[in-house]
């Protein structure tokens, strides 16, 4: 049986219309005929796909590449193989991204699961619930009352959206999603199986009757052009709102506490935990698995390495990293000088035969 694909193909296309879709130059102008049928990595492509290479950690993978063609900066062309035509572009990755955009415009954001292009009949909407026209709500999905969601939104399968939430325009809630105490903008994607506006983590600890709730009452207010991934959970405010700035992307099973404000175009990869009443500023870069401590503030253009924990406040465009979080310069040659005392003990004739 031939492998299955998800997606739509793409049209077979000479290498000079490519060379005018990625704004490149086709350094052999005779290789303008040779048709593409596909896009892939180096080490997967074949005569029929186009690749692209602008890493120096791929140069074995480029030299034995079968590729018809490849995206390359002038920098590195000389070392694409002779058999493979040379695409040469300034920002190759790039005009890879482009022409991908364009060919495979139906992965970008996620459709209906099940072809589905109006509302289920298995759907369980309110009557109080209003909808524009063109929403798509999936079998099994529960709207609850006083919810309000945009024309071109996509609500999947087994997703529960709570009273009075409302959803923008152009928004996809993933399957098995459950939404409450949230206004959310437009053009906002979230992936499966997130949990947003549930409650935050809010107790007296260790009272005489035990662990004391503090009643969750603040919001979850989620701006435009939001990504959220997979298995995410974003606590709603105790008091202020827990935010999600315009144009923020959450990669999957991150956590977000309450009352944290996270600013616009941040980047917050995998498994990330921000305890609450954090605030982050705009365009900040967290790797992942980083932990942060609650009450603390991120500056604005703060980058944080992967695994690192932050205890303290991060300047405006930081770069920071380390358990417990440092400037990265600082936690650099902290890091050479213990290599170098643990270099220098074994060197010792006294620690000879010790272990």
């Amino acid at each position: 049986m031939a492998q299955p694909t998800f997606f739509t193909k793409p049209p077979a296309s000479a290498l000079a219309d490519i060379a005018a879709l990625t704004k490149a130059q086709l350094v052999d102008p005779a290789r303008g005929g040779h048709v593409i049928t596909g896009l892939a990595s180096l080490d997967e492509a074949g005569p029929m796909h186009l690749t692209f290479f602008d890493n120096l950690k791929y140069a074995d993978e480029l030299k034995a590449t079968k590729a018809g063609a490849c995206l390359v900066s002038p920098r590195f062309e000389k070392q694409v193989p002779a058999h493979v035509a040379v695409l040469r572009v300034a920002q190759p990755f790039r005009a890879f991204v482009g022409l991908a955009r364009q060919w495979h415009g139906d992965a970008l954001r996620p459709q209906s699961w099940v072809g589905n292009d109006g509302i289920a009949p298995s759907a369980i909407i309110d009557p109080t619930a209003r909808l524009e026209d063109g929403v798509v709500v999936d079998p099994l999905a529960v709207i609850g009352p006083d919810v309000e969601i945009g024309t071109g939104t996509v609500v999947g399968v087994g997703a529960v959206i709570g009273p009075g939430v409302k959803i923008g325009r152009d928004c996809n809630v993933g399957a098995r999603t459950a939404i409450q105490c949230a206004l959310i903008g437009n053009n906002v994607l979230i992936h499966p199986g997130c949990s947003i506006g549930q409650d935050g983590y809010g107790f007296i600890f260790f009272g005489p009757e035990g662990h004391l709730k503090v009643p969750q009452t603040g919001r979850v207010l989620i701006q435009n052009d939001v990504e959220v991934g997979a298995g995410t959970t974003i606590d709603r405010g105790s008091l202020r709102d827990t935010v999600i700035g315009e144009g923020t992307k959450i990669d999957n099973q991150v956590q977000i506490g309450h009352n944290v404000t996270i600013g616009r175009h941040c980047l917050l990869a995998a498994q990330i935990g921000l305890a609450g009443s954090l605030t982050i500023g705009d365009n900040v870069a967290l790797g992942a698995k980083v932990g942060i401590n609650n009450h603390l503030k991120i500056g604005d253009g703060a980058q944080v390495t992967a695994m690192s924990a932050v205890k303290d406040d991060i300047p405006p465009g930081g770069r920071w990293g380390g358990h417990f979080a440092k400037p990265t310069k600082q936690w650099f040659k902290e890091i050479i000088a213990v290599e170098r005392l643990v270099r220098d003990s074994k060197a010792d004739p006294k620690d000879e035969g010790r272990e």
